[in-house]
């Protein structure tokens, strides 16, 4: 019997407004959502290129602390891309707030940034 194998993963993030927050990632990031839950809205499963990232409502006056801001440089969540120009061509078309721009990075990965609403950093890299 094969051993039980990990095959996917989806990375959670508090949000202050779920159907906001979700739009922006489908203009700005390309990503897709079937559906909300909760009324009002409070969760989403957001999906592009098979890979998910999970939007849930933040409790009324909870902080919400991007990791830069505990730890300068640090993202929140991180894509591995095959095309990383490509992609930075399409959120600047997109009109997403490009966080740091495409680079050459010393631990061999060309990648880029980019800010959400509520001030989380995405990575987007591609192994050289």
């Amino acid at each position: 019997m094969p051993s039980p194998r990990l095959t996917s993963s989806a990375s959670v993030l508090l949000v202050r407004d779920v159907v906001t927050a979700a739009n922006h990632y489908r203009d700005a990031l390309g990503f897709t959502y079937e559906r909300f839950w909760g009324e009002p809205p409070d969760f989403v499963i957001l999906k592009r290129d098979g890979l998910h990232l999970m939007l849930t409502l933040a409790p009324r006056g909870t902080a919400i602390v991007p990791h830069w801001q505990v730890k300068s440089g640090m993202w929140n969540v991180y894509f591995w891309v095959n095309d990383v120009d490509a992609l930075f061509a399409e959120f600047q078309q997109r009109g997403a707030k490009i966080d740091y721009g495409l680079g050459n990075k010393p631990y061999g990965v060309r990648e880029f940034g980019v800010q959400d609403l509520d001030g989380y950093d995405l990575g987007f890299g591609q192994v050289r």
